[in-house]
């Protein structure tokens, strides 16, 4: 099992590739740049840079926010600067924000994601052999393709496509056409055990896991003290309300028959009652979703958890941790 870390959901790219630069220092195998406030692959650029051994992700970046040449481009690009130590990580969004905030199309986002993640594919392929580009999917065409635009192989090859999927559909997806799936830190050991490994293992054909990647940020409390251990619970509480509320990740909440509790939390969501949503967050869900305790405690319980399916593993700390809290715990999941 590899141990990652994640950029900040805040930081500016300068920000984010001294994060990358400190995480390879302090022996982190992986950093997965998330895109929200900011451009993913200019973070990636200036991560490549400065960087020589650490692996780099996107984490997500937003697919259908784009289409597959230009994001074609982008990783091939990121893969030239890092010398092919780039994974692609891609997601799907939510259907307000394809629509409205980047005013792009939404339709059955699985069928759409596959047609998505084949047309990347049949660019880079194009670009490999220099044979002319012929891709006409349900979704998606591409079928120009002159040598003057074309970058054409990449000396480092093209990177794995890992894919961001909560939904039984996604996932299957995900097992099809991807080199390895971003599971959600809305996740429990009994919805990975139960619904996400089926689903990939559909999407495989029966097959395998075997040279699938499954990267998972588990939801850590920690505290040096008391007040800091509270502090920590209640940042996990609020996350794990805010991502309760989105309808799309109602299926992990209706799997413990907390469906009822979705709803409730969606609707507070509507009227931004942060503070209401967070105190829903019962002990019961809290422990489902997170791992608390002393960084001994922490890696155990993520390595009890999860160690038997996922490869790529990291803490998820939506609060202010302690630095020093959250080595010591990567450090102990290194050793084991």
């Amino acid at each position: 099992m590899h141990v990652d870390t994640t950029g900040s959901f805040t930081a500016d790219p300068l920000e984010t590739e001294r994060v990358a630069v400190e995480a390879e220092k302090q022996g982190y195998d992986g950093v997965s740049v998330p895109e929200t406030a900011h451009d993913a692959f200019i973070a990636l650029g200036l991560a490549a840079r400065a960087t020589s051994s650490i692996r780099l992700q996107s984490g997500i970046a937003v697919a259908f926010a784009r289409n597959p040449m230009t994001l074609a481009y982008q990783a091939n690009d990121v893969t030239l600067l890092s010398e092919g130590r780039f994974d692609l990580g891609i997601g799907s969004q939510v259907k307000p924000h394809i629509e409205r905030r980047f005013n792009m199309p939404w339709s059955r986002p699985a069928a759409r994601m596959e047609d998505f993640v084949r047309a990347v594919r049949a660019i880079w392929s194009a670009w490999e052999t220099g044979e002319r580009l012929r891709y006409e999917g349900e979704f998606y065409s591409h079928t120009l393709m002159t040598e003057f635009f074309s970058p054409g192989p990449n000396p480092h090859g093209n990177p794995p496509i890992m894919l961001a999927a909560v939904g039984e559909r996604m996932t299957e997806v995900a097992g099809r056409v991807s080199d390895g799936l971003l599971a959600h830190s809305l996740t429990t050991p009994s919805y990975m055990d139960e619904v996400t490994v089926p689903a990939l293992t559909r999407g495989r054909d029966g097959g395998n896991l075997d040279g699938f990647q499954v990267c998972l940020p588990v939801f850590a409390v920690l505290g040096a003290d008391e007040k800091a251990r509270a502090a920590a619970e209640q940042g996990v509480r609020r996350q794990i309300a805010f991502y309760s509320s989105t309808p799309p990740y109602r299926p992990v909440l209706e799997h413990h028959g907390w469906g009822e509790l979705a709803d409730r939390l969606n609707g507070l969501s509507r009227q931004q009652a942060w503070d209401e949503m967070a105190g829903l967050i019962d002990d019961d869900v809290l422990d489902a979703f997170a791992v608390a305790g002393t960084p001994d405690e922490v890696a155990a319980g993520m390595l009890s958890r999860y160690g038997h399916v996922v490869d790529r593993i990291s803490l998820y700390t939506p609060y202010e941790a302690d630095p020093q809290l959250v080595l010591d715990t990567t450090t102990r999941l290194r050793a084991a």
